[in-house]
């Protein structure tokens, strides 16, 4: 949400506190891709190759220092979720942003003083292509193993290099594994996704599983590092082994056995879609078995359900119901999450609502879709993001989502989704703070939620009432200052135990 709505000492305390490092100043563990970038330069040649949290940039960067590569995730806050919270908040920058430009500074005043080259890249690294700031060198779009290296060559020889560079997708055999340990014991499992939406990033040309012994070597490097628990990295659990968009139930269950086999706590995933679980609920079952999934111990992985509109479903995502028709793809999502739920678990629905072709009837399809997982009454939570078209989709061309841009009843199914969003979330209140043994402070905890629930959910109730201008009533709102952060925690204390 937008940075003036959260003051920067619980951003430093809460969100983002610092990544623990050596004395050294280097990470003891780091987000993934970063890893892969320091195996790559090491599997290459590169000696001196240090992965460092930006905290303490300052102390290790010296005359030395030859090149600072950045990982960049929503440098600019338009990324689908930035983007919704901070339209309905009333605008103004997020805090990933501010945190980018802070960055910015320090990389341009360190830059002044030891003239070394810049590179960025990272997941969202297309947010710059169209806004990049002077001090960046070479800006990497894309995959980085096959391309990276010659670049940094480059640049270390004093040869000249594009702007902007894009690099190619690597062979399974240019993909080395980490040498050190990725935060959350995240270890890829298949790189790509072949179903080619045209709201994505990822074309359906790339697709990789990465093979199995691959996958343990980096489990075991997690291991030493502390990491007991595994999260694969992948954009569909079920397409890994997979051919032609099959599931594969026997490399599936073989990879959930082998890794559990390595005495790790547990492993979940971050991405799955519909239709593969409705292929084969045999396969779901397995792994959750596996796995030990249970109500106290279950997976939320993402999973789009994107739209309810059959004309908007077979113009932008065609084959995202394969092996099963878009006209069945409400069936799909029923189907598969109610096999989720029977093996613990519980879907995390992202819709993607804007189009700028989308009508009011479109989204009356969304809306029902959305009612019928409700009538269910399935555990599963459901989010309208605006669509957002990146630099690297085929939608690049379209208009950015705002308040007027869309439509009218997106605000309907943005209550309809969060009022059962909330209504989900306390029903699993009893799990989540069974930890707290002392009987009053857990009651009293809550009713503290119960409380805080009442008041969001207002919140959208006032979205939904206005078409999205009540928005504009946090616009002059700033809690980032000392006062806002007296007001925060007053605020949060009113609210426990009575009504905005």
């Amino acid at each position: 949400m937008p940075a003036r709505l959260v003051p920067r000492l619980f951003m430093d305390k809460f969100f983002t506190p610092p990544i623990k490092s050596d004395e050294n100043g280097r990470a003891l563990y780091a987000p993934y891709a970063l890893r892969k970038i320091e195996a790559t330069l090491v599997n290459k040649g590169f000696k001196e190759v240090a992965v460092v949290p930006p905290e303490k940039l300052k102390d290790v960067i010296d005359e030395k220092t030859k090149i600072l590569g950045l990982s960049v995730h929503d440098p600019l806050g338009i990324d689908p979720v930035s983007t919704k919270l901070c339209m309905i908040f009333g605008g103004g920058p997020s805090w990933t942003a501010l945190f980018f430009e802070e960055l910015g500074d320090l990389v341009y005043e360190l830059k002044k003083r030891y003239n070394f080259k810049v590179v960025v890249g990272g997941p969202a690294a297309w947010e710059l292509i169209k806004e990049r700031p002077d001090w960046i060198d070479v800006l990497f779009i894309g995959e980085a193993e096959h391309s990276l290296p010659e670049v940094v060559e480059n640049l270390l020889n004093g040869n000249q290099v594009p702007k902007i560079v894009y690099g190619k997708d690597a062979k399974l055999d240019e993909i080395p594994p980490i040498i050190n340990p990725a935060r959350l014991g995240e270890v890829q499992i298949t790189r790509g996704c072949p179903r080619g939406c045209a709201f994505c990033s990822i074309t359906p040309e790339t697709f990789r599983s990465i093979p199995l012994e691959v996958i343990k070597k980096e489990v075991e490097i997690n291991l030493k590092g502390g990491w007991n628990r595994v999260e694969f990295i992948t954009d569909d659990l079920m397409l890994y082994g997979s051919y032609k968009l099959r599931v594969n139930h026997d490399a599936l269950t073989k990879l959930y056995s082998e890794i559990m086999k390595m005495k790790v706590d547990g492993i979940w995933f971050p991405h799955i879609s519909a239709s593969p679980v409705k292929e084969s609920p045999k396969t779901i079952k397995a792994i959750s078995e596996i796995a030990h999934y249970s109500f106290d111990r279950a997976d939320a992985p993402v999973v789009g359900l994107e739209t309810g509109s059959e004309r908007i479903f077979i113009k932008y995502m065609r084959a995202k119901s394969f092996p099963y028709e878009p006209r069945e793809w409400r069936d799909v999502i029923i189907d598969a999450t109610s096999i989720m739920n029977d093996n613990y678990i519980f879907p995390c629905y992202t819709m993607t609502i804007g189009y700028f072709d989308e009508t009011e009837e479109d989204v009356e399809y969304s809306i029902k879709l959305v009612q019928d997982i409700i009538d269910h009454q399935f555990i599963a939570w459901i989010f309208p993001l605006p669509v957002i078209p990146m630099a690297t989709s085929r939608i690049s061309k379209n208009p950015f989502p705002n308040l007027k841009r869309m439509p009218k009843n997106y605000w309907d199914l943005l209550y309809i989704s969060w009022s059962y969003n909330l209504k989900i979330t306390r029903k699993l209140i009893p799990t989540l703070t069974g930890g707290i043994k002392n009987k009053i402070i857990n009651k009293l905890t809550n009713l503290m939620i119960d409380k805080i629930f009442n008041n969001i959910e207002w919140i959208f109730y006032q979205l939904r009432e206005t078409k999205g201008l009540s928005s504009l009533n946090y616009s002059g709102l700033n809690l980032n200052n000392i006062i806002g952060i007296i007001k925060s925690i007053t605020w949060l204390f009113k609210l426990s135990f009575k009504p905005l």
